[in-house]
């Protein structure tokens, strides 16, 4: 019978955890009490709710480098891959190094990280991954390397699940719609007529929130998701299901 660690401060690394969804699960977590390590490029900030380190998580060897000292220090039984990374181009026009870094960003981060704190999990008899996805892996014009890497990690969570579901680890992806970050702001400009149709698509006609997401991944994260994996929760205000009927 798989162990729960409920009684004690659990370690959880976060990704992408300086902003944006990745903030807002650390603040969420840190709040029921789980000691939360943030992964981020730019770690130079007081207030995050736990301990931030830097590692550029297309870098391969950084990446490397970060999860040792990591693991080193801490026995993690909490994963969270929300780093992600979108490159804007039409099918002529992708360029293979950004495909590559968006690749490396958005799914093979998350398998470095998942080996790294695999080791304390089996260990610990409990663990909870939760890989954060994008609706967009539905289909989405001009976005190919990134639906591709999400699709990706959809894929492998279910492929995890299936090889941990008899050590205590629960395996489940969190797919956010349209959701007000930095990195969507970024290429979806506010007043935009794409973005504009785009919310005019939501069938609940607003932008997602990091916190929706948040709230996700914490039941994914939680005892009472004891027996739930190798499941994709969709958090995006209909949009999984489609437009809204007129």
């Amino acid at each position: 019978m798989a162990a729960s660690n409920s009684s004690a401060r659990r370690v959880t690394l976060v990704t992408g955890a300086s902003r944006g969804i990745g903030r807002a699960v650390c603040e969420k977590l840190s709040a029921q009490n789980h000691m939360v390590v943030g992964i981020a490029r730019s770690p130079g900030d007081s207030t995050f709710p736990g301990e931030l380190i830097a590692a550029d998580l297309s870098d391969e060897q950084s990446t490397k480098r970060a999860l040792a000292d990591i693991v080193a220090r801490h026995q993690v039984t909490g994963l969270v891959n929300n780093a992600g990374l979108n490159h804007i181009q039409k099918l002529g026009d992708i360029e293979l190094a950004r495909f590559d870094e968006v690749i490396a960003v958005n799914l093979r981060a998350a398998i470095q990280c998942a080996q790294a704190v695999l080791p304390a999990m089996e260990r610990a008899r409990f663990g909870r991954i939760v890989n954060i996805t994008s609706r967009a892996l539905l289909g989405r014009a001009t976005t190919s390397a990134y639906t591709a890497a999400k699709a990706g990690l959809a894929a492998i969570t279910r492929s995890w699940a299936l090889e941990l579901a008899d050590k205590g680890i629960t395996v489940n992806a969190v797919g956010p719609g349209p959701t007000e970050t930095e990195m969507w702001n970024r290429n979806n400009p506010p007043d935009s007529p794409t973005t504009r149709a785009h919310i005019a698509s939501i069938p609940m006609k607003r932008m997602g929130k990091p916190e929706d997401i948040a709230a996700a991944v914490a039941y994914f994260m939680s005892d009472e998701a004891s027996f739930t994996t190798g499941q994709h929760l969709f958090v995006c205000g209909g949009l999984s299901i489609g437009p809204p009927m007129i």
